[in-house]
């Protein structure tokens, strides 16, 4: 920019002189050589002459100072122009820097997590970054799951297992290893990497990393301490570690990742397998969402090259029999996760060998009659909420299982119902005070 306001200066100050010039060429560059003898003879025959030439020299005067005017007022103007274009490109440059910058910040809070496993994990022969996504090393891994022993599983699903790890300086993660090399295998594996380095929320769970050896394919999660929503309350604890309010919060906390899945990605995503299993509570019983091998884009889905997924007992009635996925199908699955944290029962339970029961068809009689909620309420939770509170949380759940789609809340809706219902410390706007101990009554004194 400096040279090229250097330049236009140069040919400003030449074309100055060469105006300067020109006013001055009659007298000096081509006339005067060749008339100044004829002048100066005929001076002495005619004094008019000398009248004329003084008149002849004011008007170069005259014309030189038009010459200096003019090209004065064309260098105020050419310098005003530059002035203009250096403020017009220093500005765009700088709103450039600001962007390319700004853009840099995201790439870097998107991979957060990574970074921050990374600074715990010094290792860099065995760990390279790969666009957003770090590549660890298979035999590293391979060694920290204990080859893969069946002691070090947390979980097992239908993409395979999920296995405990310890890394260097005691850093523990889950492992999640995908079954085979089949298409589907492949496709969910590229799918969970593409998505969640390209997301980050506390409710969504954070990928540190991946690797690639053969076909087999895995996956490096942060771990969460307390294992699944699913575990929680249906393993052999039956829900005893979550009482009321923390019920509540692990419901927000998974609306909130939700809303910002729906909300604040471009496109949306529609998570498409939400279920207790794919909750996943830390040690503060903080719960993020995972699993997103199945999870689209909004308006992926209208392309039919989408086949049925999902959990029986998740899936919304106009995706099972028609095909039709929106995220409203999110919010039914969010709905039947709120039954299973209200009323303690599995989403679909065989009361006999040969008959299958869904939550939804069993409670929603029992969900609108006050005089019978109480009833059907968790018994480890029964009787230690406000009532107010119970009632409100299942009109939520009744609005979100509705068969109509269009009449299932947006997430949004959802959330802004339960935060009044979680404790301000627990993360909503819930203000709990606590009674004072009654008096003591004391005698008077004889005294």
């Amino acid at each position: 920019m400096n040279i090229l306001v250097l330049h236009f200066l140069l040919l400003l100050l030449s074309t100055v002189v060469d105006a300067t010039n020109t006013a001055d060429s009659p007298l000096s560059s081509i006339i005067a050589p060749r008339i100044s003898p004829v002048y100066s003879s005929m001076s002495a025959f005619s004094p008019g002459i000398e009248v004329g030439r003084g008149k002849h020299v004011m008007d170069s005067n005259k014309k030189l100072f038009l010459a200096l005017v003019t090209a004065s007022t064309a260098m105020g103007a050419i310098i005003l122009f530059l002035l203009c274009f250096w403020v017009y490109h220093r500005k765009y440059t700088n709103k450039s820097k600001k962007k390319s910058d700004h853009s840099s910040d995201v790439s870097e809070g998107l991979a957060f997590s990574q970074l921050r496993f990374l600074g715990k994990y010094n290792t860099l022969k065995t760990c390279r970054r790969k666009g957003s996504v770090t590549t660890m090393d298979f035999k590293m891994l391979e060694s920290a799951t204990n080859n893969f022993s069946e002691s070090e599983i947390l979980g097992v699903g239908g993409f395979g297992c999920v296995y405990k790890a310890k890394l260097e300086m005691n850093l523990s993660v889950a492992v999640k290893r995908l079954h085979g090399g089949t298409s589907d295998a492949i496709r969910e594996f590229e799918n969970e990497v593409e998505l969640l380095s390209n997301i980050q929320h506390p409710n969504i769970i954070s990928l540190l990393g991946c690797s690639i050896h053969a076909e087999i394919r895995l996956l490096v999660f942060e771990l969460m301490q307390n294992g699944s929503l699913e575990t929680q309350l249906h393993g052999t604890s039956r829900g005893s570690a979550l009482n009321w309010h923390l019920r509540m919060k692990i419901a927000l906390d998974v609306a909130r990742g939700l809303e910002y899945l729906h909300e604040h990605c471009h496109p949306p995503i529609i998570h498409r397998d939400l279920k207790s299993s794919n909750i996943l509570l830390d040690s503060n019983f903080n719960a993020t969402l995972s699993d997103f091998g199945l999870a689209v884009r909004d308006g992926a889905q209208k392309s039919g090259n989408i086949k049925l997924s999902g959990t029986l007992g998740y899936i919304a009635p106009e995706y099972l029999l028609d095909g039709k996925l929106t995220d409203k199908s999110d919010v039914y699955a969010f709905g039947v996760v709120l039954l299973e944290l209200l009323l303690g029962r599995k989403p679909v339970e065989k009361p006999a060998p040969a008959q299958c029961q869904s939550i939804v068809t069993w409670a929603m009689p029992q969900l609108t009659d006050r005089s019978k909620l109480p009833n059907i309420v968790d018994p480890v939770i029964r009787n230690t909420m406000d009532l107010k509170h119970l009632y409100q949380v299942a009109a939520v759940a009744v609005l979100c299982i509705q068969p109509e789609p269009s009449y299932r809340p947006l997430i949004t809706d959802v959330l802004h119902s339960l935060t009044p219902l979680v404790p301000m410390e627990l993360g909503g706007t819930l203000r709990i005070t606590k009674q004072a101990p009654p008096a003591v009554a004391t005698m008077p004194s004889n005294n």
